[in-house]
């Protein structure tokens, strides 16, 4: 079957929890005084990823093993000390090892439920690592250079503007905003009353914070963009939302940023875009056949997804 967007995105997720992890060189834990009993002393030096640190009923747990356990966990508890995170994943692996012996025992892994568990586990596995074989290679620092070249420091700076805005259902009800705040009502109290994008203006009167012009939709950026600093739309603004009553409170030039600061953004873009490649390549070497479930009938060719409409204002 073709992967939706949100599979892609699911895939990059992944791909990005899947770096590599190389061996530590484990320092000798400090025993605490108030401390279970931690499992062997690790080793002060790097050691065979062989090299067994525990066994459960005889099955080995490895070095290899507890790479990996710290490769999956997440980053902030990457960052404590050696001697407080590997006994604890030492502890983990063998309580993991213990439930599955178990399990085999009481013969779970022969019921339908578990078994279609494991098949589906086996076969995100075996799609993760082929996305992950086409798109590894191609997340070089190179590309990453490249694409910041083409689409940051190859880029005109832009400009941005800081805007609130009241949004209502009729133009007659955005005229009659317009005439108050022209007689000196406050903008952020009217927002709270009247505006029906509740989301901006029962907490912040009407505030959208910055943005570029394509973040919102052409009618309600035309018109921002427009105006200058401190001016209220004189006239209401349509969009398919409604009737805008627009102030902007700012404008700047948004400067070009820095590699590093949005370098992980664009390896998170060069995965989406890889793993879409990848998708599209192994879907090409296919067939694909689909059946209405209700007649079995085979279903003609989906077209191609409409283009996503524009953006509505920020709420």
């Amino acid at each position: 079957m073709r992967f939706t967007n949100q599979a892609i995105a699911l895939a990059a997720t992944a791909l990005l929890a899947s770096t590599a992890f190389s061996a530590p060189s484990f320092a000798a834990p400090a025993a605490p005084a108030a401390a279970p009993a931690a499992p062997a002393t690790p080793p002060a030096k790097p050691v065979d990823p062989n090299a067994v640190v525990a066994t459960v009923n005889g099955e080995k747990i490895t070095v290899s093993d507890v790479q990996d356990a710290l490769g999956n966990m997440p980053p902030q508890m990457r960052q404590l000390p050696p001697n407080m995170i590997y006994p604890m994943l030492v502890n983990q692996l063998a309580d993991q090892k213990a439930i599955q012996l178990v399990a085999h025992k009481e013969g779970l892994d022969k019921t339908p439920e578990v078994q279609k568990m494991m098949a589906q586990a086996s076969a995100n596995a075996l799609q993760n690592a082929w996305l992950s074989k086409q798109v590894t290679p191609q997340l070089t620092d190179a590309a990453i250079q490249d694409y910041y070249q083409q689409n940051y420091a190859g880029k005109p700076a832009e400009q941005e503007v800081h805007a609130r805005h009241i949004l209502v259902k009729t133009e007659a009800e955005a005229t009659d905003a317009i005439k108050k705040l022209k007689a000196g009502e406050d903008f952020g109290k009217l927002a709270a009353q009247i505006s029906t994008d509740t989301g901006s203006a029962k907490q912040n009167g009407g505030d959208l914070g910055w943005f570029k012009k394509e973040d919102m939709i052409p009618a309600f950026s035309d018109a921002a963009f427009a105006m200058k600093k401190g001016e209220i739309s004189s006239t209401p603004v349509k969009s398919q939302y409604g009737y805008h009553v627009i102030q902007v409170l700012d404008t700047r030039t948004d400067p070009i940023p820095a590699l590093d600061s949005v370098k992980d953004k664009i390896r998170q873009a060069l995965i989406q875009k890889y793993v879409r490649d990848a998708v599209g390549k192994a879907t090409a070497g296919v067939k694909i056949v689909r059946f209405d479930p209700a007649t079995g009938k085979q279903l003609a060719d989906a077209p191609p997804p409409a283009a996503a409409p524009a953006a509505p204002a920020k709420k």
